[in-house]
């Protein structure tokens, strides 16, 4: 079965909220076995959630719909239901009763506004709620099932559990969703997809998705049976060519982030990593700090910004700045050699280059990155030029130092 979430509230077409109810209702459906094929956000316009509503119960089995249920004049979601739906709305007085015990029982006064929470839709099952003033509402309409949920979170969350799952258990046929998460590091969006594509266009189930960030492609695999050994048996289908084709350079497999598997391996070797960062400035740092434990690996960085700090706290020679410049793959290997013999750990990254929208060096382009490695074994310096703002540049190269790391500790090869 299929599934729309329409969440309503102008709040949330502005930058300070965003809508968390239909990721926890996403995760909840597809624990049942469906899949939620839309979401859409829409202010408090009567009209235009109407037209969505009656879109949405056309195609769709499961359509829930969150908040707008509370008593003021902008909370439109009963009316608009009814006209989509062009059904009566009409006061309950079962509901207005249950409002004004819990007003009573919080001895709090019940304003004349709050009666609007009790108009119900003709046709419709009430779903009680223990945690506010807004009773949700259970619909079917040409054989779709509607939920109308409120939108304060823990007011969802205790009516969805408690009223709609048992409702949903008992029409929706059995069946579930099984997934698979790969992550792939070293290669761009287009190229990975031209290589995999023969794969995974041959089949419908299970369906494949790729989503790409800074020097991070993700692959998802999901797919649709009635057993979890059925699920599974599918997702290897597609899995295996697909990792034939990938090779090492799929990372995870379990949507781990390249900085947990680094330090899964560093943890594994009891082996320390440190750090000598430019041009990102403290970021290749903060993400191997960002997972617990990390102070069994890591064991301090440096951020050496200007060449006075290079020469001082790394040891890099005037020489070598002098000659080849700041950002070149002399400085980056001098960079980890320095902070490897400071720190007396087992491995020792580097980070060099020009991040942007300037670049202190003319001959030098806006995304030249150097990042270099340095180990017992000797030194390998990578370097790419990376296109992007500030952020994305820093992103892609912090990447690059962490899945070089990645590939020393495992003894792939890398290409400078």
């Amino acid at each position: 079965m299929d599934a729309e979430i329409i969440a309503i509230g102008s709040e949330m077409l502005t930058p300070e909220r965003l809508d968390t109810n239909s990721l926890y209702l996403t995760a909840e459906l597809n624990k049942l076995g469906v899949e939620v094929v839309s979401k859409c956000v829409i202010g408090d316009d009567r009209n235009r959630l109407a037209e969505q509503v009656r879109h949405s119960i056309a195609r769709s089995a499961i359509v829930i719909i969150t908040g707008g249920l509370g008593p003021t004049e902008d909370d439109v979601t009963r009316e608009a239901v009814a006209m989509a739906l062009d059904r009566k709305l009409t006061l309950n007085s079962e509901v207005l009763s249950w409002l004004e015990q819990r007003f009573a029982a919080a001895k709090r006064h019940m304003a004349e506004v709050n009666k609007r929470q009790a108009f119900v839709i003709e046709g419709a099952g009430i779903l009680p709620n223990d945690r506010g003033t807004a009773p949700g509402q259970w619909l079917e309409e040409s054989g779709a099932f509607a939920m109308l949920l409120p939108g304060p979170p823990h007011e969802l969350k205790a009516m969805f559990e408690r009223q709609c799952l048992p409702r949903l258990a008992r029409v929706v046929p059995k069946q579930v969703i099984r997934t698979l998460f790969m992550r792939v590091a070293g290669m761009g969006e287009s190229d990975l997809d031209q290589l995999i594509a023969p794969v995974y266009k041959k089949y419908e189930n299970p369906a494949t998705t790729i989503l790409a960030a800074a020097g991070d492609i993700q692959i998802h695999l999901r797919a649709r049976c009635r057993t979890e050994s059925e699920g599974d048996a599918l997702l290897a289908e597609v899995a295996g060519p697909i990792e034939l084709l990938l090779g090492d350079r799929i990372y995870s497999r379990n949507g781990d982030s390249l900085e947990v598997v680094v330090g899964g391996l560093l943890r594994k070797l009891h082996a320390t990593v440190c750090v000598a960062e430019s041009a990102t400035g403290g970021m290749l740092g903060e993400r191997l700090t960002t997972v617990p434990g990390s102070s069994e690996y890591f064991t301090g960085g440096f951020i050496t910004y200007n060449n006075q700090m290079k020469m001082e706290l790394l040891g890099v020679s005037p020489e070598i700045l002098q000659e080849h410049g700041a950002v070149s793959k002399e400085t980056a290997e001098a960079m980890a050699i320095g902070a490897r013999r400071r720190t007396s750990s087992t491995y020792a990254l580097s980070i060099t280059g020009a991040a942007g929208p300037d670049s202190a060096d003319e001959r030098v382009p806006v995304g030249t990155m150097y990042t270099a490695i340095a180990d017992a074994a000797g030194t390998l310096v990578v370097h790419r030029q990376f296109l992007g703002d500030r952020q994305r540049i820093r992103t892609f190269v912090t990447q690059m130092a962490l899945d070089l790391l990645r590939r020393r500790i495992t003894g792939k090869t890398q290409t400078a």
